[in-house]
């Protein structure tokens, strides 16, 4: 599901994604009964920097500090802390969109490495109703798949310094476990664990970690 200019959708629509993102299912409630149908998707929002799109600081943006938070804060705090991975998009200038820039890593290639992984995570769920980490709910996920103590103790700081709320750790937890599954690593550490927070806040949380990118 993409939406593009988030912040321009009513409220209304940011807050019934939650429940399909935490549960991969959402549920309808008549006066006759109740129904719950599957809803698992991946969620793509795309926004500009401020209404008029130029960005704060740049000379033709007029829309001043309080106007531009104003209009990032449209996307509710409980839906941006369902989002996983954050990513800025910084202008290209034409000097740049005539030079060929050299790919990370071929589709081929990519597409390798995500089946590796979900082979990884099939296997390590076979005893159980679920497939991919995705799937497996937070109560069930930190038991079945817990870290070691240098990966906890990086989201527990995190949480004590107000950096991350506990549904966050829990998500930068699974997102871990996601990235070591792309690396073909037997479990997480602290460097997936750091990777996982930068992919999280575009950088805000973990350390510069140049030349890697999770696709």
């Amino acid at each position: 599901l993409f939406l593009d200019e988030a912040p321009e959708f009513k409220p209304t629509v940011h807050d019934a994604l939650r429940q399909p993102l935490e549960s991969g299912e959402i549920s309808i409630r008549r006066a006759e009964g109740a129904a719950r149908f599957p809803a698992r998707f991946q969620l793509i929002l795309a926004a500009n920097p401020c209404p008029c799109g130029g960005g704060p600081g740049k000379s033709h943006c007029r829309c001043g500090t309080v106007v531009t938070h104003r209009y990032q804060q449209r996307v509710s705090g409980p839906v941006r802390d369902r989002i996983d991975i954050v990513h800025s998009v910084l202008p290209v200038s034409r000097n740049e969109m005539r030079q060929a820039v050299p790919a990370e890593g071929t589709t081929v290639a990519v597409a390798a490495r995500v089946k590796r992984a979900r082979e990884r995570q099939r296997v390590r769920y076979r005893d159980t109703p679920w497939v991919t980490n995705s799937e497996v709910p937070g109560y069930e996920f930190r038991r079945l798949c817990p870290l070691d103590r240098e990966a906890m103790e990086l989201i527990e700081d995190a949480v004590a310094d107000g950096r991350l709320t506990q549904r966050g750790a829990d998500r930068v937890a699974r997102m871990a476990w996601s990235v070591a599954d792309l690396s073909s690593d037997e479990r997480p550490s602290g460097v997936h664990v750091r990777e996982a927070l930068f992919l999280r806040s575009d950088g805000a949380l973990g350390e510069s970690l140049p030349g890697r990118w999770v696709a």
